[in-house]
């Protein structure tokens, strides 16, 4: 990359591209989606290319030959580490120089926009650039595209750890309120700096300074949880066939055991600055801050069984994490007027025929672009009009034919 960050169209250092380029007829359509995708020392590729009109996605393959790697290569034009949350550094080929770019040009309504993203080896984070521009922020990346994703390592997010859960409901929050990713790794920042003061009986004027940082972009990260919440409960109850995917009810445990939080901002940071430092005893004898959204949980219900979401059968709680996906894909483009991209890995697995079936009615429905992977064709039969690629060893080929 000769230092620099790939640079979808206009002149620059651009990566080698592989002598055969996979390209399916553009037709024109209104709807949000990437048209060139181009891949240098990415996981498993040392280059890919993919030129796309605005149908669905559907990549096929054996386990590990990189389908989830591409997924997760779209993954990166969104802020924050991706589908897989791997370090920067982890995303290079193995064996390479260490440098890795990912670029795409995303058609949107007032025309095709080039997003690049990637990392020079020996630098801490990535870079990004606009239509050949560098980018003030990450987080300009989300004027132009919004990505939303499930994998299956969501699919047992209802029995697991709260922790996972609040990562989902992050996310989600984050493709709405791109700022929201910030307020969380700023106040675990300052979290972390709390508890080592602490630890070591630090200065209670640093304390104080510490916990009224951790205050505000606690209250930052609270009321974002709570409207998001809020907003795409009242969604889910008319958005999504319901036969197919059940409507899900969805609260957050509460912040205070023993009181109901301010609804205002200062009010709520003076509630928490008053437990931190009446609080900082016990926190210290426990190693770890006891009080603050850290600690919340995302709970989900069956909202027609009235039942727990971990106590659902897998196939109920993987149809109520598509349900949750695709209405919050709906809440995105009504508040944002972008509808977000969908990256789907391995969807098909615990989705009996009728739901699978419902599902490519609803993203067709949806009036976005949808990637999908699997190992067996078969199961995107229903998805008649999906551009369909197989993948083999780190290279694509349209289905039906051989990679090269």
């Amino acid at each position: 990359m000769n230092g620099e960050v790939v640079n979808g169209r206009s002149g620059g250092a651009i990566f080698p591209l592989p002598a055969t380029i996979h390209h399916c007829p553009f037709t024109f359509s209104p709807m949000p989606h990437i048209s060139r995708l181009r891949l240098s020392h990415f996981r498993n590729y040392a280059t890919a290319a993919l030129d796309l009109d605005a149908r669905h996605v559907v990549l096929t393959g054996a386990n590990g030959a990189g389908k989830t790697n591409l997924l997760e290569a779209v993954s990166m034009l969104a802020p924050g580490r991706g589908l897989r949350r791997a370090g920067f550094d982890m995303l290079a080929q193995l064996g390479g120089a260490g440098d890795w770019a990912v670029a795409a040009t995303i058609e949107t309504p007032d025309g095709p926009v080039d997003l690049g993203t990637g990392l020079v080896e020996g630098t801490p984070s990535r870079k990004v650039r606009i239509n050949g521009a560098a980018a003030a922020s990450v987080e300009e990346l989300t004027e132009y595209v919004r990505l939303l994703w499930l994998t299956p390592d969501m699919d047992g997010l209802f029995r697991g750890p709260a922790g996972d859960r609040r990562r989902f409901l992050d996310r989600l929050v984050m493709t709405l309120i791109p700022g929201h990713g910030n307020s969380v790794a700023d106040f675990d920042n300052a979290m972390r700096q709390r508890n080592r003061l602490l630890a070591e009986n630090g200065d209670p004027l640093w304390l104080d300074a510490v916990e009224t940082q951790m205050a505000e972009h606690a209250a930052a990260m609270h009321f974002s949880r709570v409207d998001t919440v809020a907003r795409l409960e009242g969604l889910c109850d008319d958005s999504v066939d319901h036969t197919a995917f059940p409507a899900a009810h969805m609260t957050l445990s509460p912040l205070f055991e023993d009181a109901t939080p301010s609804e205002s901002s200062a009010g709520l940071e003076a509630q928490l600055l008053g437990r931190w430092r009446a609080g900082r005893h016990q926190d210290a004898a426990a190693g770890r801050t006891l009080t603050g959204p850290h600690r919340v949980d995302f709970e989900v219900m069956h909202k027609q069984k009235s039942m727990p979401a971990a106590l659902c059968s897998t196939g109920e709680q993987k149809a109520l994490l598509v349900g949750l996906v695709l209405a919050h894909a709906r809440l995105v483009a009504d508040m944002t007027g972008i509808v977000p991209i969908l990256l789907l890995d391995e969807i098909a697995a615990h989705l009996d025929p009728a739901r699978r079936a419902a599902l490519f009615v609803a993203l067709d429905a949806l009036g976005t672009q949808c990637w999908m992977t699997g190992t067996d064709p078969v199961l995107f039969a229903p998805a008649a009009h999906a551009a369909r690629f197989s993948v083999t060893a780190g290279a694509i080929a349209p289905e039906g034919r051989n990679t090269p």
